[in-house]
């Protein structure tokens, strides 16, 4: 077996490679790139399913980074045991090809109780006073301590929100990424494993901040490509393989959507008052969307204004497309938890998951970073409100949960149009797909790959 380690660079497109990107230049020049036809929906979890898997929703199950949990009646984001995937995973196979093999997931996702040998993701720990305290979840346990012990504690606050991809008090713009890469050099030089799988985020943020033609994202292409090259320099130096490879390519956008608001002009959404806030109650919902980047899952409680829903959607500006069982069949999404209809948005449009028609009512997570909490996926939290976010207001808060006191860091505008990039459709430029470059493997560069087909470069790699 060939070690092999897979770099997933998280944005990456072939658009980005260039003047910017020396040290990933000069790999591709001694290998060969396939570009990727994205996975549906082009987000973390699916495509990184996709890959791990070889198959599609339809068999594994990860629609979207969330989607509606019918049991529970309510929305549930950014889960993550592996056995949520419901299909084989590409180190059963290899583990079976070869008993010696071995795994390391350093913060690809659903990295929780997966049958591999090393573990690390970000979790945080939520005592039982309602406070939150910044953390990782590894396997084994005693992985942790070495991890802390050899880099410091994980820079959470940079992983996600306002100070993600930006010069702060918590670090370096690429301080997590430059933390995961070392990371992945610690557990090569503790355990050798045959496949080392390395989550790099640092592009993901900005992209989506300032959009992908914003000048300073040559200033994070420089930032990652330091760490890449670096990652390259130390893993071939021991005989390790190398692979590039990314999940989705970013492109600009311009309109934010809110289908929640218009169900609520239809009095399809059903609000629950709290505290003086509105809160969506999905099960009493006629319709109601789970947002999703450039998708969203619209899920039907009343079969009897499906067609209104579906007609509602087709003539909203800024939605491309609405897929029903018919056409989530056919592009391999046909799974329970996928919604009743699915809505794709135009390649400069993204749904929001706002719901409320008045600021003043929003529930209190709107203003946090609370990917769990909230019944879709927000990137405005990668922004601070120029008011709730001053840094003396900030300071204060930070000081009553030192002191133990409960607080609530409100520091999220609820402006969607400061987003400027978004994913999870297909591109229309192929220079906005993205890509896999080896040294080793036999790539057909002239046809992109599928997602699905990742699994058998990886496993080819590895096996020779």
């Amino acid at each position: 077996m060939n070690r092999t380690a897979v770099l997933n660079i998280v944005g990456l497109s072939r658009r980005h490679i260039g003047e910017h990107t020396p040290a990933i230049s000069k790999f591709l020049s001694l290998g060969q790139a396939a570009i990727i036809d994205p996975a549906f929906p082009a987000v973390t979890c699916t495509a990184q399913s996709d890959y791990l898997t070889g198959k599609k929703p339809t068999e594994h199950g990860i629609v979207g980074n969330g989607w509606y949990n019918h049991e529970l009646a309510e929305v549930t984001f950014w889960k993550q045991p592996n056995q949520t995937v419901q299909a084989p995973k590409i180190w059963h196979d290899l583990k079976q090809t070869n008993s010696s093999f071995t795994c390391a997931k350093m913060f690809w996702w659903y990295n929780m109780y997966a049958d591999v040998e090393w573990s690390a993701t970000p979790r945080p720990m939520y005592p039982a006073d309602g406070s939150k305290h910044f953390d990782i979840y590894c396997w084994p346990f005693e992985m942790r301590p070495g991890l802390n012990g050899k880099l410091g504690e994980f820079p959470f606050p940079t992983f996600w929100g306002p100070m993600a991809g930006r010069r702060s008090p918590a670090g370096k713009p690429e301080a997590v990424s430059e933390w995961i890469a070392n990371s992945a050099k610690w557990i090569e030089e503790q355990q050798q494993p045959t496949l080392n799988l390395v989550y790099l985020p640092h592009l993901d943020y900005n992209l989506q901040r300032l959009g992908p033609q914003h000048p300073d994202i040559n200033d994070d292409l420089r930032r990652i490509d330091h760490i890449v090259g670096g990652l390259i320099e130390f893993f071939e130096s021991r005989g390790v393989r190398v692979v590039l490879l990314s999940e989705y390519g970013i492109t600009p956008v311009d309109q934010p959507i809110h289908l929640n608001r218009l169900f609520r002009e239809q009095g399809w959404i059903t609000i629950k008052e709290e505290l003086g806030l509105d809160r969506l109650d999905c099960g009493n919902s006629k319709v109601f969307a789970v947002a999703d980047h450039q998708v969203a899952h619209v899920y039907i409680n009343d079969p009897t204004i499906e067609a209104k829903a579906r007609s509602l959607l087709e003539s909203t500006p800024g939605v491309a497309s609405v897929w029903g069982a018919a056409e989530k069949q056919a592009n391999g999404i046909a799974h329970d938890r996928a919604g009743d209809l699915i809505a794709t948005s135009a390649e400069n449009a993204w749904f929001t998951y706002y719901y409320w028609m008045d600021d003043r009512l929003a529930p209190d997570f709107a203003r946090c970073v609370d990917i769990h909490r909230k019944p879709g996926y927000d990137p405005v939290e990668l922004f601070k409100d120029p008011t709730r976010g001053a840094m003396p207001r900030v300071m204060l808060k930070l000081l009553r949960k030192k002191l133990g006191f409960r607080m609530l860091m409100d520091v999220i505008p609820l402006d969607a149009t400061l987003v400027k990039g978004s994913h999870g459709c297909r591109p229309n430029d192929q220079a906005d797909w993205p890509l896999l470059i080896s040294k080793q493997a036999g790539l057909a560069t002239d046809t992109p790959l599928k997602s699905t087909d990742v699994y058998g470069v990886l496993r080819s790699h590895v096996l020779g």
